[in-house]
C-alpha cells in the first residue's frame, strides 16, 4: 500500500537542481549531503557515471513533485514517516508496545476506581 508518505518524490524545495538527491535523502533518511556526494564519487568513477547521469534525468522527469502539504515543520512527525518507510512492521511493533503500556496503565487506573477501596469510599462518602 503506498501512501502518499510513504512515497518517492523530487524534493524541489530542498534540492539544489532536480531535488532528486534531496528527495531520495527524505525517502531514506540519510542526510541530503550524503546523497549528493555518492552521486558526485559515481559520476567521477567511469563506468558509474555513464549510468549515473541518465538515471538521474530520468528519475527527474518520472517522479513527482513533493506535493506541499507533505512539508512538515515537525521534525518528528518528518522522522516517524522515514522510520515508517524504512522498516514498517518494527514502527508498528514499537507503536503496538506504547499502546500496550498506556492500556495496562489505564486498566491500573480503572481497577483501582472499581474495586472495593475502603479508603476511597470513605473519602467518596465524606465528600457528599
Amino acid at each position: 500500500m503506498n501512501t502518499p508518505r510513504t512515497t518517492l518524490y523530487r524534493d524541489k524545495q530542498n534540492g539544489k537542481l532536480m531535488g532528486v538527491c534531496s528527495g531520495i535523502a527524505d525517502y531514506t533518511g540519510v542526510n541530503a549531503l550524503w546523497i549528493r556526494l555518492a552521486f558526485i564519487a559515481a559520476i567521477l568513477t567511469g563506468v558509474m557515471g555513464t549510468i549515473a547521469i541518465p538515471l538521474y534525468v530520468i528519475m527527474g522527469v518520472l517522479l513527482n513533485k513533493k506535493p506541499a502539504h507533505l512539508y512538515s515543520a515537525d521534525p518528528g512527525e518528518t522522522q516517524y514517516w522515514q522510520r515508517v518507510r524504512q522498516n514498517p512492521k518494527r514502527t508498528a511493533r514499537e507503536i503496538r508496545a506504547q499502546m500496550k503500556d498506556v492500556d495496562r496503565r489505564l486498566a491500573e487506573v480503572e481497577s483501582f476506581y472499581v474495586s472495593s477501596n475502603p479508603r476511597l469510599t470513605s473519602e467518596i462518602e465524606r465528600l457528599r
